[in-house]
């Protein structure tokens, strides 16, 4: 029998239903169209920056610096700005400052790439390295301030709405449907599979192991740029500490997702179920008051529980493969 639902997609649905129906119960405000929009502005700059960790991970590699990286795109789209007038800069020096932010996140993970590629080093040590100097760079460029005013063009893309949808879901879901394109429909989506699954074999079977690690570390630079364009369009300022908590949630929002953390699997659609029941569970402990130093407590050690279910499912499915040969 076809089966209609994804199991692990039911399975995510289902707990989003839950964890709405829990913050519900718990929070008469909870459900409400406020709480909702303010769900959909605050998800795609997440969203993002998971997706530029999802790649690395499938690969069994890791990118410590997104939210540096992000923070440093969106400082160079700022400084663009800035130099074609601040608030009153034009269509030019729009499209130049969120081509220098794109280009800032690129030349990042294009850097990390092939540091990971040529030298074999383990991609946390160099994303580690990497995020320890792109957030000294950041600080020593704005002497640990930040940068603000933009145009209104600019803060449309994070504060506007398009039939009564806020702009940013508009780009987290053409950001979604791309590395889905990416990762289900191309020949570097099945070498970013392969690589995190067996590096040597990949390497024998005749992918370039060079070129697809730089490639996947360059396009994740990229989405880190789009998150440092939507994050400085959102809050009309930008500076490098901005949204340190992120890169914790990126990593739950993976793992949650089904992206296995010894590589080699991973799904963008689940991902992004469970990014948006992060998103919920992050708003629900906001409306109900919770603690920001609590909230990062419950953060890790969700990420612990998920770690364990997922470990305790896959050696469970591994077993009953065992049990039917």
């Amino acid at each position: 029998m076809t089966r209609l639902v994804d199991p692990e997609i039911g399975a995510l649905l289902a707990l989003l239903v839950l964890v709405c129906l829990v913050f519900g119960v718990t929070s008469p405000s909870f459900l409400s169209g406020t709480t909702f929009t303010s769900i959909a502005f605050q998800l795609p700059e997440l969203g993002l920056l998971t997706l530029a960790m999802l790649m690395p991970i499938i690969s069994n590699g890791f990118n410590l610096s997104v939210t540096f990286t992000a923070n440093l795109s969106g400082l160079a789209m700022a400084a663009v700005l800035h130099a074609f007038g601040g608030v009153d800069a034009g269509p030019l020096g729009i499209v130049l400052g969120i081509a220098a932010a794109l280009a800032t996140g690129s030349a990042i993970g294009w850097l990390m790439g092939l540091i990971i590629a040529t030298t074999g080093a383990h991609p946390i040590l160099v994303s580690l390295s990497m995020m320890i100097f792109v957030r000294g760079l950041g600080e020593f460029l704005t002497r640990g301030g930040d940068i603000s005013g933009t145009p209104d063009a600019v803060q449309a893309i994070g504060q506007g709405t398009l039939l009564g949808i806020p702009a940013p879901v508009f780009v987290f879901i053409a950001a979604v449907l791309l590395w889905y394109v990416v990762m289900s429909r191309t020949r570097l989506g099945f070498a970013t599979r392969m690589i995190g699954s067996n590096l040597e074999a990949t390497r024998y079977s005749g992918i370039s192991t060079r070129r697809s690690l730089t490639l996947i570390y360059t396009l994740s630079g990229l989405m880190c740029g789009l998150a440092g364009v939507v994050m400085l369009a959102r809050f009309n300022s930008v500076r490098v500490g901005h949204g340190e908590a992120y890169l914790l949630i990126t990593v739950l929002g993976c793992f949650l997702g089904g992206v296995s953390p010894n590589g080699g699997f991973g799904r963008v659609l689940p991902v992004a179920i469970s990014l948006i029941i992060l998103q919920v569970i992050a708003s629900g402990l906001n409306s109900l008051g919770a603690n920001q130093h609590l909230a990062t407590a419950l953060w890790g050690g969700f990420l612990l529980l998920v770690m364990v279910s997922r470990s305790m499912w896959a050696s469970g499915a591994l077993r009953l493969r065992f049990l039917k040969r």
